[in-house]
Parts: structure tokens; C-alpha cells; sequence
């Protein structure tokens, strides 16, 4: 991509994962999906959009040097992990998962009568080899009065998540129909439709599952769709 550079990734182009019990949809090289020119942007490594059938999901696995934001966008997803967290992320519950020195966790479908929808994020730490971390924010209180709130960030943000990386904020917003903010101005900025539709200057109609990757682009304006609103997640990273 060029020094300023915006690129539209449609849900339709995006490397997708199904069986039995995940339906996910992944905006970067991830699993066995691998595209040399397509395994970051700037420094967000994973987003990944995961449907998870009711009482089945992730058993446990580890990870290492690296920072974690699970956000749930429908139904509940239960936390396990090695060093004794335990909890229930929810829709507007923040949560993040410092891996540093090494951590295993499991995260599963607590209910037997609905699916959960969730988005997973991971972006390099600014330190390695860090004593493994967690914390949960409930920002639904934020969220409410609109605009775009932050969720997790490495620069202090008033409630958010930390997160062991100073170049890194994800901002979240629940959009209300015909609500526009925008886009923050960064050197990268990875702007994604979780729910809802909305249009964004130079960019278009992004549906549900679009993404958008800025490289300095300034700050457009995005708008939620009339009719549906819009739940949106964006990066701005360096």
C-alpha cells in the first residue's frame, strides 16, 4: 500500500473457518489461513469474527507475548485460564488477556440455548516476557451516550482497558441510525463493522463484516446506517 492508503476488505474476501461448532471469519493470516501479504496491519495481528455454537468452544491452549481483547457482541462466553481467572464476558464487558511469560486459557459457551458472536483481537505488546495479566471493564455505561468510546488502550484512557502497548487504542461505538463520528487520525487505523451498516467518506456502504485498512488517512467521517445503526471496532495503531 501506498504512504496514504485506504483499502476496503469485504466480508466475502476474508479467510473463513467453519465446522461444527465455529463459524469464523478472519481479517488476517491466521490457523492454516496464510497469505504472506496479508498478516498485519500496523501492529493489530488477529481480528477475528467468531460464532460459537451453544456449550461447545476454545478447550484450553496457551499463548505467549501477546495482548488479547475479546469483545462480545451477542450471547456469553466463560473464561478459564492458568493463573485463576474466571468470569463471563458479555456484550459491553471489556476484556483483556496479557499472555506475557505464558498463560492457557479456555474460553467457552456457557449456554445450551444460544450461540455467542465475538470479536478476538490480539496486537504485539510493547514488552516481552511480562508477568501474564487479565482485566475486565463493563463500559456499557459509556457506550449508551454515544460517539466512540475507548475499550482497550496503552495510553491511559479513562475507562478502559489497559493494554501493554503505548502505540495501541481500540475504539468501540454503538451508533445509532444516522449517528457519524470520526475516524480517529493515525498512522494505521483498521476500522470494522461488527453489526449494523454504515457509509464512511471514500470508503462507501460497509456492511456487517467489512473492514476498513487507513494508513494515514486522516479522519473520515463515518455514519450508521439510517435504518440498522452500527456497532463498530476500530485500531488506530502505529
Amino acid at each position: 500500500m501506498n504512504k496514504t492508503a485506504m483499502v476496503i476488505k469485504r466480508i466475502s474476501e476474508r479467510f473463513h473457518t467453519k465446522s461444527d461448532w465455529l463459524d469464523s471469519y478472519h481479517s488476517f493470516s491466521f490457523a492454516h489461513h496464510y497469505d504472506p501479504t496479508n498478516t498485519h496491519h500496523g501492529l493489530l495481528l488477529v481480528s477475528n469474527d467468531d460464532t460459537v455454537k451453544a456449550g461447545t468452544g476454545f478447550m484450553t491452549h496457551p499463548h505467549q507475548d501477546m495482548e488479547i481483547v475479546t469483545w462480545v457482541l451477542d450471547g456469553e462466553l466463560e473464561h478459564k485460564d492458568s493463573v485463576g481467572n474466571q468470569g463471563i464476558i458479555y456484550p459491553g464487558l471489556a476484556q483483556r488477556m496479557s499472555a506475557g511469560t505464558g498463560i492457557w486459557h479456555s474460553e467457552m459457551n456457557p449456554r445450551s440455548d444460544q450461540e455467542v458472536h465475538l470479536v478476538q483481537m490480539w496486537v504485539l505488546p510493547d514488552t516481552e516476557r511480562i508477568t501474564p495479566g487479565y482485566q475486565q471493564l463493563d463500559i456499557n455505561g459509556q457506550l449508551d451516550r454515544g460517539g466512540l468510546v475507548p475499550i482497550a488502550s496503552g495510553r491511559g484512557h479513562d475507562a478502559a482497558i489497559s493494554i501493554r502497548q503505548r502505540g495501541a487504542v481500540l475504539w468501540g461505538g454503538r451508533l445509532k441510525p444516522g449517528e457519524s463520528v470520526s475516524v480517529p487520525d493515525a498512522r494505521f487505523v483498521h476500522l470494522y463493522v461488527a453489526k449494523g451498516a454504515a457509509e464512511m467518506e471514500g470508503a462507501g456502504f460497509l456492511a456487517a463484516g467489512d473492514a476498513v485498512r487507513l494508513i494515514a488517512a486522516g479522519a473520515p467521517r463515518l455514519t450508521a446506517d439510517a435504518v440498522t445503526g452500527a456497532e463498530v471496532l476500530i485500531w488506530e495503531t502505529n
